[in-house]
């Protein structure tokens, strides 16, 4: 049975929650959406804020999950975490970082967490 995009999206989001979890990451939020774009993950890691996109693909005959993370895609997630920082009001801003986990397969699934994926100038 195929799932929608959208369950589909939100099943893999919640296995990258649940695997990171177990790595000792804490969630901070979920989904935080802006008119920038939206994050999937907000999670802390130590001292560190890690702002995470989560991608999957059932199969890698058309790439891997991580390579359709585009510069633009980068830029968009960007802006969204500098929107995310700012509504915080936070005048110690922690470390940040962006770290994307890429869900390949159906039931045995392949994931590949990549931290420091891309990088930013706050």
């Amino acid at each position: 049975m195929k799932l929608p995009p959208g369950e589909a999206g939100a099943k893999a989001e919640e296995v990258a929650r649940i695997y990171l979890q177990q790595q000792g990451l804490r969630l901070v939020e979920r989904n935080y959406r802006c008119r920038q774009g939206e994050i999937d993950l907000i999670m802390q890691d130590g001292e560190s804020l890690v702002f995470i996109e989560v991608r999957y693909r059932k199969t890698t005959g058309f790439g891997s999950p991580a390579e359709s993370v585009t510069p633009s895609k980068q830029r968009r997630i960007i802006m969204t975490a500098n929107h995310y920082l700012q509504s915080k009001n936070n005048a110690n801003m922690p470390p940040c970082r962006f770290d994307m986990l890429a869900i390949v397969g159906k039931e045995q699934q392949n994931i590949d967490w990549i931290k420091d994926a891309f990088q930013a100038n706050f």
